[in-house]
């Protein structure tokens, strides 16, 4: 009895404490069914150097439906069960939370009791999610103190469009659907990603598009007429108000993964934007609060690079360019090293953001691409570029897999982007390697979307106290 009342082991106070964990011995990776032919997945993958397994699949959960398309998922609780604002001080980092994208399915994977053999546990069907909601394409998970967010990316209606998306609240224990976690939403249409400073009481969300403008690919006619997502928002999250909004300009669209400082004492964060439409770049913005109101800099640009109209897929031939299409940023737990992922150029950039108002290139790494088609280091080809990343706790592996939506892979990639996953290594003082005999091969039939390490990683867990 007196175990069963302590806090799970892998919670931590502060992101320091974290980054002093065990390293992790396993990767959860979420595949999807590009034709949904066949149910998506759940791979488990061997990630411990020690072990005769390492860098293959020694797992696959397999889901009893089609047409879910898995996208991001997350853990039931993490370290922000430590806050002093917690109703679940002795929850255990325990279930996975795995919505689709496509269908509003929600499946919950309990881990234990063997991590390596996950089983489904509870399936909540879209009607449910609809209902209780009004709500629908589940996207992002994040375990807070009261229970488990899920931000969405439609509202009510077959296509998500009658009303804006926004996030709902699911208890940590039981999985019951809650409801609507706004108040007060303000003038926020769109939805994307979303993450908080706890003990500061605020949470930041930003902007994709409607489900319309990206179940069945990209639509050129709104990107070019920026009708996607260029705002950033800021909430009371105790209040659960909308605080301000930040327009970041019409030609910055889809602003997607915010990434705020892992020590609370910081008032700041990061987003990455897709593309500007006027010069085909990627940014990287800087947010930030002073005086209590919220201010956003753009402190980084990756250019688009030049390339023969015969390396290009239709909906680029015009351009005579590859733009970096910035599709993931990760921060690792020290709040040093920012990571970009450049899904379009095949490129995945480590920044040195110790100055987070001047980001300075500290390394960098090239694989796959639209133009390039860069082979991984072991000699393997690799569809798609660098996508969703997820860095260790002690900042030494960073761990990326290759797909971004079916369709746009489809528009940006039309040979295909057969599933992977791989890995590199980060120097001391930055700089990082791609580890030639990390290869895991998920094969032509699924890609390969978020990864989620054994024990939390870099954009999983909240933490509610400094590092000393």
């Amino acid at each position: 009895m007196l175990q069963s009342m302590r806090p799970d082991p892998t919670f931590h106070p502060s992101a320091q404490l974290a980054m002093e964990a065990e390293p992790e011995h396993i990767a959860y990776t979420v595949l999807l069914s590009p034709d949904r032919s066949r149910p998506d997945a759940l791979a488990v993958i061997d990630v411990d150097p020690q072990s005769a397994a390492y860098g293959t699949v020694i797992n696959r959960l397999d889901m009893p439906c089609t047409g879910d398309e898995f996208h991001h998922f997350g853990w039931n609780a993490c370290s922000s069960a430590l806050s002093p604002m917690s109703g679940h001080a002795f929850v255990q980092r325990r279930y996975l939370v795995i919505p689709g994208i496509r269908s509003s399915r929600i499946y919950i994977v309990d881990t234990q009791p063997d991590p390596r053999a996950p089983k489904l546990v509870k399936t909540i069907e879209p009607e449910e999610v609809m209902r209780k909601t009004g709500y629908s394409r589940p996207h992002t998970v994040h375990c807070g103190p009261e229970g488990i967010y899920i931000s969405t990316l439609g509202g009510g209606g077959a296509d998500g469009t009658q009303g804006p998306p926004g996030v709902f609240i699911m208890d940590c224990e039981s999985f019951e659907i809650l409801g609507r976690w706004e108040i007060d939403r303000g003038p926020q249409k769109l939805h994307y990603d979303f993450w908080w400073n706890l003990p500061r009481d605020y949470m930041v969300s930003s902007e994709w598009g409607l489900p319309p403008q990206f179940e069945n690919g990209i639509v050129a006619e709104d990107l070019l007429a920026n009708k996607y997502g260029h705002a950033l928002h800021f909430w009371n999250l105790r209040e659960r108000t909308h605080l301000q909004t930040i327009d970041l300009g019409a030609n910055h669209q889809m602003a997607l993964e915010v990434r705020p400082a892992h020590d609370p004492t910081k008032e700041y964060g990061f987003l990455g934007v897709v593309v500007d439409t006027t010069n085909l770049e990627g940014s990287i913005w800087t947010w930030y609060r002073e005086n209590g109101t919220f201010h956003a800099k753009k402190t980084a640009t990756i250019p688009p690079e030049p390339a023969d109209a015969g390396q290009l897929p239709a909906l680029l031939k015009g351009f005579g360019a590859v733009p970096p299409l910035i599709s993931d940023i990760d921060l690792s737990l020290d709040d040093r090293f920012l990571y970009v992922a450049c899904w379009g150029t095949g490129e995945l950039r480590q920044y040195d953001v110790t100055d987070p108002m001047k980001p300075a290139l500290a390394g960098s790494v090239r694989i796959g691409g639209i133009a390039q088609h860069a082979a991984h280091p072991g000699g393997k080809p690799f569809g798609g570029g660098p996508q969703m990343t997820e860095i260790s706790r002690d900042g030494k592996r960073v761990y990326f897999t290759n797909s971004l939506y079916s369709t746009w892979d489809q528009q940006f990639y039309p040979d295909g982007v057969p599933g992977a996953q791989v890995m590199c290594h980060v120097g001391a003082q930055g700089g990082i390697t791609l580890d030639p005999n990390y290869f895991v091969d998920f094969g032509s039939d699924y890609g390969a979307h978020q990864i989620r390490l054994q024990g939390g990683d870099c954009s999983t867990d909240s933490f509610c106290y400094p590092s000393a």
